[in-house]
């Protein structure tokens, strides 16, 4: 059955991607355990990524992407999440960095997509880990970097260093290397998400041709060499704004999954030392419903960022500072809320939770390292958007 629905087409749409994800869902929650024993997803999961299609949603059509837009994106990455969370905490990235890539100069989208079309794109944007020096033809890049998820399953990184500006001013710089180009350190012994593999990575003096980097301003989104060449009103939208939008919607799919299963259980579960049935308690009634109504809201907060900026996107213009910094305080408080639902049903759901054997013990593990992302930190991205909206001048370079 699962063969049937990931057979490729010849042309990837969103609702096929979307259709595909919810198939392969629950084939990941089967491999969920196997996955954070060995702090990887299995070669099957990879593959089955690989051939479904499901991250090249923000692929550009070009090279037989879907470039379905946002919210078929936010639908893909909460069905993964809720069979998987490391292996949807992946495809977050997996998805993010095609988006990404497909803002680069065509020489670049050729080198990772002209041959493999299905390659899985991890990244780290964190530019004070790396030192870059431009040299003849390009730069030479070293350094290393933390919570670079699913590299141990990827075909190419994207990696930020600072470098010199044309005016001396130190400006961030991304560079795309395959894997052949770093080394992995197995570091990522963790809470949760514990088979995302988001494990250090070093690079020491590799060389990266011209057309192999990027400057921080084509991830602002608008007119940039990428989105010249793939028309699509989604690559003129502000990626890096956007992230949030799509780390949380892994995030979301957690939530909603605890959830569910919290509400599985209790429907039949007897407490201990009563007899009675914990589904006749009124308390229990209020916490379910609080539970439900907090993933609600987030699944709209994250809706609601789609829907502008692609209706932003769709005017031919570009987003303001408000706009940016709202659209990553409205996932982060997404994110508040997930982590809110899944608290609620983890405090009502009594001490056989504790056991790794209850999924939602997983769970609740996967969404608290979740929402420790930084695009999750609502006092971050709180701060920003209220700064903004207060008449100061946006202080965040990457917004």
């Amino acid at each position: 059955m699962l063969d049937d629905v990931l057979v490729r087409p010849q042309t990837l749409t969103a609702d096929l991607l979307v259709a595909r994800a919810r198939a392969l869902a629950p084939v990941l929650a089967e491999r969920a355990a196997e996955t954070e024993a060995q702090r990887r997803p299995p070669e099957e999961t990879r593959q089955d990524i690989r051939r479904s299609g499901i991250q090249r949603i923000t692929q550009p059509a070009r090279f037989g992407g879907a470039e379905g837009g946002f919210r078929p994106a936010v639908d893909i990455l909460a069905a993964i999440g809720a069979g998987c969370g490391s292996t949807a905490w992946i495809l977050a990235q997996n998805i993010a960095h095609n988006m990404m890539v497909a803002q680069w100069p065509d020489a670049a989208q050729q080198a990772v997509w002209g041959r493999d079309p299905e390659a899985l794109i991890s990244g780290i944007l964190i530019p004070g880990m790396g030192r870059a020096r431009e040299v003849p033809g390009g730069y030479v890049l070293s350094g290393r970097w933390p919570f670079l998820t699913g590299v141990d399953i990827c075909d190419w990184a994207m990696f930020t260093a600072f470098t010199t500006g044309p005016d001396g001013a130190r400006q961030d710089r991304h560079f795309l290397l395959p894997r052949a180009d770093f080394t992995i350190h197995d570091t990522w012994h963790v809470v949760g998400l514990r088979g995302s593999c988001s494990n250090d990575v070093s690079v020491e003096e590799v060389f990266v041709p011209a057309h192999m980097t990027a400057t921080g301003e084509v991830f602002r989104g608008g007119d940039t060499a990428g989105s010249r060449l793939n028309p699509a009103p989604m690559f003129r939208a502000p990626c890096y704004a956007m992230f949030g939008v799509v780390i949380g919607s892994a995030a979301l799919g957690i939530a909603e999954a605890a959830v569910q299963a919290f509400l599985a259980g209790a429907r039949n579960r007897v407490a201990t030392m009563s007899g009675g049935g914990l589904a006749s308690y009124t308390t229990q009634h209020v916490k379910v419903a609080s539970a439900l109504s907090a993933v609600a809201a987030a699944r709209l907060l994250i809706y609601g960022a789609c829907d502008e900026v692609s209706a932003i996107v769709a005017a031919g213009r570009e987003a303001t500072d408000e706009e940016r910094t709202r659209f990553r305080a409205h996932s982060a408080y997404a994110g508040k809320l997930m982590m809110e639902a899944v608290s609620t049903v983890w405090d009502a759901g009594g001490g056989a939770q504790i056991y790794d054997t209850n999924p939602i013990s997983r769970l609740f593990r996967d969404s608290s390292v979740a929402n420790r992302h930084i695009t999750m930190s609502w006092d971050a991205n709180a701060a920003a958007h209220g700064r903004v909206m207060m008449g100061l001048p946006i202080d965040n370079p990457a917004l």
